[in-house]
């Protein structure tokens, strides 16, 4: 496997194939599997993605717990009024949030790459999907582009909010989706690699703190940022700003960061939020604490 991010631009430009084809070639030799296998549960991944990120635009969810009900309805409720970001990026966030309260309800969702995560990349994908009428060649391509920026943060660093907080969730998860996104614009690939950076580099440091040890909040509005997160980084990118630290060396520096992080602030479900007097009210309330 190649380790940095100018060796993967290197091999592609001297073999004349793209990064998904690289990918793809990875996983048939990784796996001892065909092509169309692969391509087949990656098929599979986007249908549970896209049927996730549209679960609860149109219907309040009624979750267990209270703590995030109905919030992607009440996004595309907003949609109406004049809000600040726009239509686009409004239901961006409401899809976030859809596949994390489908995710609560203990409904199908696609852990990429985990189920904290679980929001971010698919309404990235099909933010986009909407914008440009992307194909499902397209997606696919963009998918295996989110697999390879996640196989180097894998390989320098961890996806677990319990070792590196939710950088390493929903940081992974939005520097996936912003590489994903830039591919997906036909732009170079040095500017995949800095969109991956800039999405990291703007998490550097974010706690887990999930209140009553649930992945439900603060994870949903970490979901719908990070989305907000993976279009930003895509379009600073875009616009030509660049990262001094190589996309390698961030995730290291992730790594780093989130081996110094205190464990209260590891999903243990004792920092942060989850310590505040709510927080610990909550927790009580739910494991029916004296």
């Amino acid at each position: 496997m190649l380790t940095t991010s100018q060796e993967i631009i290197q091999y592609c430009r001297e073999n004349k194939i793209s990064f998904p084809e690289m990918i793809l070639q990875e996983e048939v030799e990784k796996f001892e599997v065909s092509p169309e296998s692969v391509l087949e549960k990656l098929n599979a991944m986007i249908d549970v993605m896209e049927a996730s990120s549209k679960a609860y635009l149109d219907q309040p969810s009624k979750l267990g717990l209270g703590m995030i009900n109905g919030f992607a309805h009440k996004m595309m409720v907003y949609k109406k009024e004049d809000s600040l970001v726009g239509d686009d990026l409004l239901e961006a966030m409401a899809m976030a949030f859809s596949t994390f309260e489908c995710n609560s309800s203990m409904g199908r969702i696609v852990a990429s790459p985990t189920a904290g995560s679980s929001g971010i990349l698919p309404a990235a994908l099909m933010f986009l999907k909407k914008k440009e009428n992307l194909s499902r060649e397209d997606l696919l391509d963009g998918l295996l582009v989110s697999v390879g920026i996640g196989q180097m943060i894998g390989q320098y660093a961890t996806f677990a909010g319990a070792e590196g907080g939710c950088q390493a969730e929903c940081g992974a998860a939005a520097s996936m989706a912003a590489g994903a996104l830039v591919y997906l614009k036909r732009r170079p690939l040095e500017e995949v690699f800095e969109a991956a950076s800039i999405a990291l580099i703007n998490v550097l440091g974010l706690v887990c703190d999930p209140i009553a040890g649930l992945v439900e909040y603060p994870c949903t509005f970490r979901n719908a940022s990070g989305v907000m997160n993976a279009i930003i980084s895509a379009d600073m990118a875009m616009a030509g700003t660049t990262s001094i630290v190589p996309f390698e060396e961030v995730a290291q520096a992730m790594k780093e960061v989130g081996d110094a992080m205190v464990e209260s602030l590891r999903e243990t479900g004792t920092g942060g939020l989850a310590g505040t007097k709510t927080g610990a009210k909550l927790r009580k309330e739910f494991f029916k604490e004296d």
